[in-house]
């Protein structure tokens, strides 16, 4: 009900072109917020997701813990290992809060780059 009071069509759901927009629109204003120095929202996104995550309450998120988001946005759970790969700088083998907001960071204020549809989960 959400979305369709939103005007998202519940059959078709959003057009390509607005989310594109949706997605230019937020860029731009996250970018004005740091301008003025506010907190980001892809931070409070990404930490929101990070709690989600992070199942058994260690500070850490691990592949497996990753492959319950890839379930609830309907992606194969093996879409977890390629994100995971890329996410995992330190390549400590558990994702900390700071990669998470990085990579969402990426993904919301880079230009887009066909190397990351699979971290993305575009590809599947």
């Amino acid at each position: 009900v959400f979305f369709f009071n939103k005007g998202v069509d519940p059959v078709h759901g959003l057009k390509r072109e607005d989310w594109v927009e949706a997605n230019r629109v937020f860029a731009e204003a996250e970018r004005e917020r740091e301008r003025r120095g506010e907190p980001s929202m892809i931070a409070l996104l990404s930490n929101a997701y990070y709690d989600v995550l992070d199942d058994d309450g260690d500070g850490t998120v691990d592949v497996d813990e990753l492959k319950t988001m890839m379930k609830a946005f309907d992606v194969p759970q093996e879409a977890a290992y390629t994100f995971f790969e890329k996410a995992d700088v330190d390549k400590s083998g558990k994702l900390e809060r700071p990669e998470l907001v990085h990579l969402f960071r990426k993904f919301w204020m880079e230009p887009y780059d066909p190397q990351w549809d699979g971290v993305y989960a575009f590809k599947y």
